[in-house]
């Protein structure tokens, strides 16, 4: 007797007609039926949001990757809300995995609950299911393009690489999605590494980016202004940035600060 299919939900912030969605969708085919549903429009910065002003409109297109014609259902919502629609409307059951990227541009630092990759991912999980975000350093900053000059087939690599893994065993617990940013220059031999968030450092630092007057249009910029010594070589910004390694960071839904209860409380009572 054959084993049913595994079933994959892939989505991203891109939105549906992004080259990394395709990309994706083409490196997971073997691994068992994959369905995209994603954001009608490009929706980065999204982080998990779900706001009462999305449509909620879910459209079929046919996308052709590769040799392939998929079927893909574009969401009038955000990316956490293409995962709401595709487990509650579209899918039968819940997948057995879900894979939000291939993301233009990194997801590293304190930043990445702006992400709506991981934001994706997040809200699979928050499912109970097993999750990956997966982001490809650029080598510029054109984060919102539809760039094709970007190759995505090494991120591709990887995201079948760390796919297959958790869709044949389980993550330890408190283990809820793997956040994969893979380095520009990469190769399917560059080496990986589990490595912790970034903490208290912003990757992207804001800034504000006006020309006229503050009742004009205006926007807050980013820009990248880090170095080695300003974050621990363990964190995902060192091993991508500066070694120039596939960072793999085990993220959990539980934001609870791990302090000592005992001394927190204590400090807390001396205000009474």
């Amino acid at each position: 007797m054959t084993k049913p299919r595994k079933q994959i939900l892939l989505t991203n912030d891109d939105g549906i007609r992004s080259p990394g969605l395709w990309a994706a969708a083409k490196a997971l085919a073997p691994l068992g039926f994959v369905t995209i549903a994603a954001p009608r429009e490009q929706y980065s910065g999204a982080g998990r949001s779900l706001p009462v002003t999305s449509d909620g409109r879910i459209t079929r297109q046919t996308l052709q990757i590769g040799s392939q014609q998929w079927t893909a259902y574009a969401i009038g919502g955000t990316p956490a809300q293409s995962v709401l629609h595709a487990v509650l409307e579209i899918l039968p059951q819940p997948p057995d995995l879900v894979v939000s990227g291939i993301n233009y541009g990194e997801n590293v630092g304190s930043g990445i609950t702006v992400s709506g990759t991981v934001g994706a991912a997040l809200e699979g999980a928050d499912f109970g299911i097993p999750a990956i975000a997966v982001s490809l350093e650029l080598p510029s900053m054109d984060y919102t393009g539809y760039s094709e000059a970007i190759d995505f087939s090494v991120a591709g690599y990887f995201s079948y690489y760390f796919a297959k893994i958790l869709l044949e065993r389980p993550m330890p617990e408190d283990v809820d999605v793997l956040k994969i940013d893979v380095p520009a220059n990469a190769t399917p031999q560059t080496p990986w590494e589990l490595t912790r968030m970034a903490h208290h450092h912003r990757y992207f630092e804001p800034f504000a980016n006006r020309k006229g007057a503050m009742e004009d249009p205006g926007v807050i910029d980013v820009r990248i202004d880090v170095e080695p010594e300003d974050v621990p070589d363990n964190s995902d910004i060192y091993k991508l940035r500066f070694e120039h390694k596939v960072a793999v960071t085990p993220l959990s839904l539980d934001m609870t600060s791990r302090v000592d209860f005992k001394d927190l409380r204590g400090l807390l009572e001396k205000g009474e």
